[in-house]
């Protein structure tokens, strides 16, 4: 087993701040029903030397074993980041002890990046709201938006 297949494994046998912030500021989720994977990210902000930083960082994914690593070492690492540094790392640096992915595992990152992005653009355009979004699983289980057309192949 390689050195990054062993991080891997060590991350997802003890995942850190996997599930929900009921009282999130900011929630961000990107991803495909379609394709399988989606992750969404709970950003709770809190204030620290006159500065509002992320207090708390967690996640829920439906995806390959590598994003829910990748999103565990990520939550750990916002912790203490303003949102404006925390919309400068990039999905490289959100990996962090996991070190650089393998080509095949990139998008791995990219999807962590996407949620981050995502749940920051979120907490400055609007205030926080007691609604909560829908979980990922409701998302996996609706509909395509657009017409699916069965082709035969015949």
């Amino acid at each position: 087993m390689s050195s990054f297949e062993s991080k891997v494994q060590e991350a997802l046998a003890n995942p850190k701040n996997q599930g929900e912030i009921p009282d999130a500021d900011a929630v961000g989720t990107v991803g495909s029903p379609e394709c399988g994977d989606m992750l969404r990210m709970w950003l709770k902000f809190t204030e620290k030397d006159g500065k509002r930083v992320i207090d708390r960082a967690s996640f829920q994914a439906f995806g390959c074993q590598t994003a829910i690593a990748v999103a565990s070492m990520a939550t750990e690492l916002l912790k203490g980041k303003t949102a404006e540094e925390a919309k400068h790392l990039s999905a490289r640096e959100l990996a962090g002890d996991l070190g650089a992915l393998p080509p095949m595992k990139i998008h791995c990152g990219q999807l962590v990046e996407g949620a981050l992005r995502n749940a920051l653009d979120n907490s400055a355009a609007a205030e926080p709201s007691s609604a909560m979004a829908p979980t990922l699983a409701s998302d996996l289980n609706r509909q395509p938006a657009g017409k699916i057309r069965i082709v035969s192949l015949d």
